[in-house]
């Protein structure tokens, strides 16, 4: 019997207020569901990461940050889109570790007022850097449309499917990319 695959579902803002974790969760159990790898909520808020260039880098969170991505076999980014990009805290937390990330495959799920694809773009960008596989399958979800009050979750049906394409691709890219480590 084969191991199964870990995929951190990585929540990509930290601020006071935020949705990301509603928008986790959500894919959270629509991945478990399918039971085909051990998925985790992984909240960069949690590892108390410094501003790069700010530390001498002996804080905890730095290694506890790179231990935890080092454990992953792939990734889906939940990301918000800030000023048509990412946020500052899942910039800071991608330029905290290198290897940890490479040959790994990813997914993007992201939101806003366009369903967040302006971040997505500049996060496939840095993901190409850091040896990241991004996949095609992109659910975008909109402020308007999948929100309530901007505040209260609420997805439309549609995105189903496209999150489940999105999570299949990620299994076989994060297999794939696995031999290479």
């Amino acid at each position: 019997m084969t191991e199964k695959l870990n995929i951190g579902i990585i929540l990509g803002s930290t601020r006071q207020g935020r949705v990301s974790p509603q928008v986790g969760e959500w894919v959270k159990e629509i991945a478990d569901k399918r039971g085909d790898a051990n998925y985790e909520i992984v909240d960069i808020a949690d590892f108390n990461l410094p501003f790069l260039g700010t530390t001498d880098g002996t804080e905890p969170g730095i290694a506890a940050w790179n231990e935890k991505l080092a454990n992953l076999d792939g990734f889906v980014f939940i990301v918000q889109e800030y000023n048509h990009s990412i946020t500052g805290a899942l910039k800071n937390a991608l330029d905290f570790a290198r290897e940890a990330w490479n040959n790994k495959a990813a997914g993007i799920v992201s939101y806003g007022s366009t369903g967040g694809a302006r971040a997505a773009e500049h996060l496939r960008g840095i993901c190409g850097e850091l040896k990241i596989a991004d996949v095609r399958a992109h659910p975008t979800l909109s402020l308007f449309l999948d929100f309530e009050n901007g505040t209260d979750f609420k997805p439309q049906a549609l995105h189903l499917d496209n999150v489940n394409a999105m999570l299949g691709e990620v299994m076989e890219w994060s297999g794939a990319l696995k031999t290479l480590r």
